[in-house]
């Protein structure tokens, strides 16, 4: 059994969280996909390479362009780790849809981006909570062929992997403002940088509208800014440059987050998720 294989085996206990079940590669590490399902991948690939045109940043569509997606197809993720093996160190990890902490942060920490090898329903184009295949690859790993994003990512591995459970809720703060959901200002205006908002044709429109808050990014206010993963984001941070990324990795970032834990969390920008267990920094991931 492969090392990857293993992996989602130990990790499927976990994994029966979800509705969704992560594809297993054959012995040559090719995962096999249904017609259905490489048909999602073109229909999502279509839809959003017109969505991001003119929104996203320049780093995310030099990563795109090394990266080749194939869109009428899902591509294998051996295909995808060349790239970015060559472009900064990273390569993919296959998981199931939802992960650990623990294993989490170990990933990133070793330079291994945690992809869910199974694609959404057509029943599920427009949103789901698990992220699936399109999310991890379309949305995130063009942005880790960016040295300033991959040092970032990899440094908020490591010191996940040394931090307390209540320390690492508040780094899923810092994670969900920054990669999934970071806008960054350019010589060509504001534009994306998150694999959350860049996967989503809706929040990709409203990210760069009027409609929510907007604020320089501050490490110690990401800390401490709430959010709900079922919702279009009412608040984006703003970075000045995406060197800010590593620049940030190079600081003391455990000491921010004692900072953010003495000086306490903001009020919601948004009413509290209608079931009993609420969304909001509550996830198994960041």
């Amino acid at each position: 059994m492969t090392t990857a294989t293993s992996r989602l085996s130990e990790l499927s206990e976990f994994a029966s969280k979800t509705g969704y079940r992560a594809r297993l590669p054959d012995d040559q590490g090719h995962i096999a996909y249904s017609d259905t399902e490489h048909g999602t991948w073109h229909a999502l690939m279509q839809r959003q390479l017109g969505m991001i045109e003119g929104r996203v940043c320049q780093q995310y569509l030099d990563g795109l362009e090394r990266l080749a997606l194939p869109e009428d197809r899902i591509p294998q993720l051996g295909e995808v780790d060349r790239v970015l093996q060559a472009a900064t160190g990273w390569q993919t990890a296959q998981v199931p849809a939802l992960i650990p902490f623990d294993t989490f942060f170990d990933l990133l920490a070793n330079r291994r981006f945690p992809v869910a090898t199974f694609i959404r329903t057509p029943e599920e184009m427009d949103y789901l909570k698990e992220p699936d295949i399109f999310h991890e690859i379309f949305g995130h790993c063009p942005m880790l062929t960016d040295p300033s994003f991959a040092e970032f990512t990899a440094t908020y591995g490591r010191l996940g992997k040394a931090a307390t459970p209540k320390e690492r809720v508040y780094l899923a703060r810092l994670y969900w403002l920054t990669v999934e959901f970071g806008l960054v200002d350019t010589p060509a205006g504001r534009r994306i940088y998150g694999g959350g908002i860049i996967s989503s044709p809706k929040e990709t429109l409203h990210a760069l509208s009027d409609v929510p808050a907007h604020r320089p990014f501050d490490p110690v206010d990401a800390l401490r800014t709430p959010y709900r993963i079922d919702i279009l984001q009412p608040l984006y941070y703003v970075l000045d440059d995406l060197t800010t990324l590593h620049d940030l990795s190079r600081q003391d970032i455990m000491g921010m987050v004692q900072r953010a834990m003495e000086l306490g969390l903001f009020e919601p920008r948004f009413e509290p998720a209608p079931s009993a267990q609420s969304p909001q920094d509550d996830k198994e991931t960041p």
